[in-house]
């Protein structure tokens, strides 16, 4: 497998500076976030710890507090919680779980971090090619016709998949899991999407020792450069990546904004509630002004992101937009897309528009059909 092009998107200050503009200027949707500020407990909690003692300290190398919180929501042990410098952290950890037991099958298109990570382990790795086709009705299950012929001992998931945004139902999920030595499974956006959790495999951790499951704080709270994501499995697994990782991975500003959020309760599922009312408002209006532009199609989603494809190479339009002051994901490292695939992560209503506008201008410019 290989990836061309930027390998994730959020590459805001090096489109800025290939640009010559104040990074200010963009709107950049090439990186699937909530276009919300931080939730006010998790902005106070930053402040109290940059005046406290947050800097100062080294942060606790075993970040006992944060396991606790993310165990009470989950409803799991502390000890079957490892939080991480970031999902992609974690990612190279399971990388080197999958690298030690064989063959890792590869979901493809999919994110390209999940390579990089078994690189880092010289991981073998087998694509599996999913249908580029798919209805708009959710949970999906996951097509086990694609599995037939491919023998591996790790199998890499991504719920709700990307970057097509396939919710799998948990039932083909959980069929899965006794056929493979490992099973990771990504849920880095699955808080995201309106009725997720009940597709979430984390209930099935006590029944399956081969399962991890990988999750990001991220995307959920548009905190990007905080770093912050969290692994759940068995205790035994994450002490071994515990004892493998550097001391300090998660800093005291992230522990503290990840405690904070995870045990005001009550405020999670409120701002859980606000984003999921944003998806289901914002997501079928952006695909009905997408489907209205000519040359585009767009593909359904049940996530915070659309897969959009033409028939021909979109990258002239990607960079015409670009100009425009948009920034739209380059989809040449999902591998088994390429030039002709774009992806647009959801925003708020006015910059959806910003976005549409920027499209409609550049296809005037230089049309598709």
């Amino acid at each position: 497998m290989t990836s061309q092009g930027p390998a994730h998107g959020g590459n805001l200050s090096d489109e800025a500076r290939r640009l010559g503009c104040d990074p200010r200027r963009l709107l950049d949707v090439s990186a699937s976030l909530v276009p919300f500020r931080p939730p006010s407990v998790m902005r106070r909690a930053l402040a109290a710890a940059i005046d406290g003692s947050a800097l100062r300290d080294y942060p606790d190398r075993g970040q006992a507090d944060l396991r606790e919180a993310i165990a009470q929501h989950h409803g799991v042990d502390a000890e079957s919680v490892l939080p991480g410098n970031g999902a992609a952290e974690l990612f190279t950890w399971a990388a080197r779980d999958a690298a030690a037991v064989g063959v890792s099958l590869l979901p493809t298109p999919g994110f390209s971090d999940y390579v990089r990570s078994l690189k880092c382990w010289d991981g073998a790795l087998l694509p599996l090619p999913l249908p580029l086709s798919w209805g708009d009705v959710w949970p999906q299950f996951f097509p086990e016709t694609a599995l037939s012929g491919h023998g591996s001992d790790c199998l890499w998931i991504t719920n709700p998949h990307n970057p097509t945004g396939q919710l799998w139902d948990l039932k083909s999920l959980t069929r899965l899991l006794p056929r493979y030595a490992l099973v990771i499974c990504d849920e880095a956006f699955l808080p995201l999407v309106p009725g997720g959790e009940a597709q979430s495999m984390i209930p099935l951790l006590q029944d399956y020792p081969n399962l991890v499951v990988i999750r990001s704080l991220t995307k959920l709270f548009a905190v990007a450069g905080l770093r912050l994501g969290y692994a759940v499995a068995s205790s035994q697994r994450l002490q071994r990546w515990a004892a493998w990782r550097d001391p300090w991975a998660v800093n005291g500003l992230a522990l503290a904004a990840g405690v904070a959020v995870m045990r005001d309760r009550s405020g999670l599922q409120r701002w859980t509630q606000r984003v999921h009312d944003w998806v289901q408002h914002e997501l079928p209006w952006l695909r009905a002004q997408l489907d209205d532009l000519p040359g585009l199609q767009s593909y359904p989603s049940s996530a915070n992101y659309l897969l959009v494809e033409a028939k021909h190479s979109l990258m002239a339009l990607r960079e015409g937009v670009a100009r425009r002051g948009v920034l739209l994901r380059d989809c040449r490292s999902f591998e088994g897309l390429g030039e002709c695939w774009l992806r647009i992560g959801l925003q708020t209503r006015a910059n959806n528009r910003r976005i549409i506008h920027a499209l409609r201008q550049e296809l005037d410019h230089q049309p598709l059909v």
